[in-house]
């Protein structure tokens, strides 16, 4: 299905004829992802075609960046520092808009693809995310929250970069793997694709994916957040009786 409206969207791109710049005709291997019992994680295969004027790919190689993120969040981070042998929260920021995902994936090394001041518009990379900081911070002090952010999620899988890993078959057809972790939080994220060559950005598309949590998993979700007093009575009573449980069990061992 996936592939046949990519192939659909493709000739539907060659039909507008006169166009001057190339086409992205992206797709993703999953628009809807459910988290359920066993969830380990999953791997999205984002694909597509770049349909150029005439039909006929230029000379030059081109290149494609792929970006998953989403979404957003607003994160309180606080500093450790250990005062009289005691490890105490100290300084502290908070960005408004901090993907709570991030992955881009290149064709190339991304500082080969573009320059600098391309890279910081399209944040492409994990050293270009732009993120709002609630109310004023020193420059010097929010890139070293910057980068205790991206150290700190990157470590547990949520944020990465992979240079070189976009395959571009015959100048046309491109893919690229990403893979989302099982503590990836749901909401709806963005697979954003772009077309680079000498060092500008021709053509962009972006595609939906919803990360939603299904069947039990829902259910308790859902449970905590519209019923807290009932989710924290049977997460009380639910204790007890595993500890009963737990007490009769040793007692006829």
């Amino acid at each position: 299905m996936r592939l046949a409206r990519l192939i659909a969207a493709f000739f539907a791109a060659l039909l507008l004829g006169g166009a001057s710049e190339p086409v992205l005709v992206p797709e993703v291997s999953q628009r809807d992802i459910q988290i359920q019992y066993g969830f380990t994680g999953a791997e999205l295969l984002l694909f597509g075609a770049i349909v150029y004027p005439g039909g006929t790919p230029p000379a030059r190689d081109s290149d494609i960046v792929v970006i998953l993120k989403g979404p957003p969040q607003s994160i309180i981070l606080r500093e450790k520092q250990q005062i009289a042998g005691i490890w105490l929260n100290a300084a502290s920021t908070e960005f408004r808009s901090a993907p709570a995902y991030y992955a881009v994936a290149s064709s190339r090394p991304i500082d080969k693809i573009v320059d600098k001041r391309t890279a910081a518009i399209y944040e492409f990379g994990l050293d270009n995310l732009q993120l709002s900081p609630a109310g004023t911070i020193d420059p010097a002090e929010q890139r070293r929250f910057l980068s205790g952010l991206v150290d700190l999620n990157r470590r547990e899988g949520l944020y990465k970069q992979q240079e070189g890993s976009v395959e571009i078959l015959e100048g046309v057809l491109y893919q690229a793997r990403l893979s989302i972790p099982a503590s990836v939080p749901t909401g709806t994220y963005t697979a954003e694709t772009f077309l680079v060559r000498d060092g500008q950005v021709l053509a962009a598309a972006v595609r939906e994916i919803e990360v939603r949590k299904f069947g039990f998993e829902l259910f308790v979700a859902t449970v905590a957040e519209y019923q807290p007093f009932a989710y924290g009575v049977c997460a009380v009573l639910i204790s007890l009786l595993l500890g009963w449980i737990g007490g009769v069990i040793f007692r006829k061992i």
